[in-house]
């Protein structure tokens, strides 16, 4: 039997597929939930056609947990650019209404006209690396929140005394120092106490995901941690983010894809004055 191309269009709750052949012929379509049962159905209605092959549009975005579970389950999965599909889907109807089903539709056609859609694998340490990235990201953010709340009751609790960078021993100590005893005042100095708990346990969990994302980067022999500036948590982003890099043809292309290509400059006015608009 011929390769079949599934076009999907993901969501969070659903998933519209389309399924066509070689000659972009429809051979069948339909909707999903994104849930146990729906994802089922959804495989049980592809199984039909045993040589198959999944196009999953923004498998790194929106479409990760969808590609995700499929290339668990021994599918073969391809990577559309939602680029692509959109200028397919412009093309080929003249305008660039987006409906789920046409979006499945221009995702497949995609996936029949390009031969070089980055192939997905099942690379579990790469997964958990972008876990681990993500999570340590969080709670970078949250220590930022607590040290916020913390210095704003500690400059109420010792007015011209608050420091803008405060770590937690400074904050032990200011805290040690002052005895309210009003009952606003005892009440301040308990929350900042509980603000400051909250504090060191998430120091604590950031150290403990550093030293796990360093020793996952090391294990992969990666060498982006010898250049200046890049430290254990920005090699495993860009570890995670970038996965194969094989996928990408040449220097060129992947300078495009992480948007750090150098733009052409435009000589604006006199020449003589070499100014320049980017």
């Amino acid at each position: 039997m011929n390769q079949v191309i599934i076009g999907v269009d993901p969501h969070k709750l659903s998933a519209t597929i389309e399924v066509v052949d070689c000659d972009e012929q429809l051979l069948g379509s339909g909707r999903f939930a994104t849930d146990r049962a729906g994802y089922g159905a959804m495989r049980g209605f592809a199984a039909s056609w045993p040589e198959r092959v999944w196009a999953v549009e923004g498998a790194n975005g929106v479409g990760r947990p969808l590609a995700q579970r499929l290339l668990e389950d021994g599918e073969n999965v391809v990577d559309v650019p939602a680029k692509l599909a959109a200028r397919v889907r412009l093309f080929d109807t003249g305008h660039n209404r987006k409906t789920d089903a046409r979006d499945a539709h221009s995702i497949a056609i995609v996936a029949v006209r390009t031969s070089t859609l980055r192939v997905l694998k099942v690379d579990g340490e790469l997964e958990a690396m972008r876990m681990l990235t993500d999570r340590r990201e969080a709670l970078t953010r949250r220590r930022v929140q607590t040290v916020c709340r913390l210095q704003a009751l500690l400059a109420e609790l010792l007015p011209g005394q608050a420091k803008r960078d405060i770590t937690a021993l400074q904050a032990k100590k200011m805290l040690a120092s002052v005895r309210p005893r009003d009952i606003a005042g005892r009440t301040r100095r308990r929350i900042a106490a509980e603000e400051l708990a909250e504090l060191i346990a998430v120091e604590a969990k950031i150290k403990k995901s550093t030293a796990e994302l360093k020793d996952m980067v090391l294990a992969r022999q990666s060498r982006l941690m010898s250049i200046t500036g890049v430290g254990p948590v920005v090699a495993a982003r860009i570890l995670a983010d970038v996965g194969d890099i094989a996928r990408f043809a040449d220097r060129n292309r992947f300078a495009s894809w992480t948007g750090t290509a150098p733009l052409d400059g435009l000589i604006c006015g006199n020449a003589d004055q070499r100014r320049f608009c980017f």
